[in-house]
């Protein structure tokens, strides 16, 4: 009766102790450090615009040193003119108020010396947080801040960015890319994947012209 008894016993412990061990959780679920905010995708790199084509008409709008909404066109940026427009996924964003604004601020001279006549950049933004970003990075003339505000144009041209699922909420806004047009013919289109930057910066543009 007493082994009985020990044997019952040694059976309730080594089950207990199998249902209660400690178990490794899978990699999915370790816990980890938080990672910086990417801005990336996986679809793969394609857009509605190439090389060649005219820049399809949309409006942007932004405020004025008033505080006035105004509005501008594609037509206004490149008609007769040698023009480049390059386009961020957010204002105030890292990589895009760190280096790829002041990026085309700091070469604003460069550009212009090689007959650019328009640098304006392009954002899924509302034009009341693009005259905030652009009092907070101190941008003069050198480029334009530009409010694609619906989406309108980057829509046109087969940009969208889909960073619904990012947890800061951006929605859809635009790729990363650099365009350089000549009366509003596209000469040269930089896309980035996602909000990748690798070559869509002013010196990209430069290095081309």
């Amino acid at each position: 009766m007493a082994a009985s008894s020990l044997t019952f016993s040694r059976l309730i412990f080594s089950t207990t102790a199998s249902l209660f061990a400690p178990k490794t959780l899978p990699s999915r679920l370790s816990l980890r450090a938080p990672r910086p905010l990417r801005l990336s995708s996986t679809s793969t790199i394609s857009a509605a615009l190439s090389v060649g084509d005219k820049l399809p008409e949309a409006t942007f709008s932004y405020l004025d040193a008033e505080g006035e909404v105004q509005t501008t066109t594609v037509s206004d940026l490149t008609k007769g003119k040698k023009a480049v427009l390059f386009a961020v996924p957010g204002a105030f964003t890292p990589t895009c108020s760190q280096k790829h604004v002041p990026g085309f601020v700091e070469k604003s001279a460069e550009l212009r010396a090689k007959g650019v006549d328009t640098i304006a950049c392009i954002s899924v933004n509302d034009a009341f947080v693009m005259r905030a970003w652009k009092e907070d990075l101190k941008v003069k003339d050198e480029v334009l801040l530009l409010s694609d505000g619906n989406g309108t144009f980057t829509k046109a041209i087969g940009c969208e960015l889909d960073l619904s699922d990012k947890p800061v909420g951006l929605g859809v806004r635009s790729r990363r890319y650099a365009l350089l047009a000549e009366d509003g013919v596209v000469k040269l289109f930089n896309l980035e994947e996602g909000g990748a930057f690798t070559f869509s910066g002013a010196q990209d543009i430069i290095d081309v012209l």
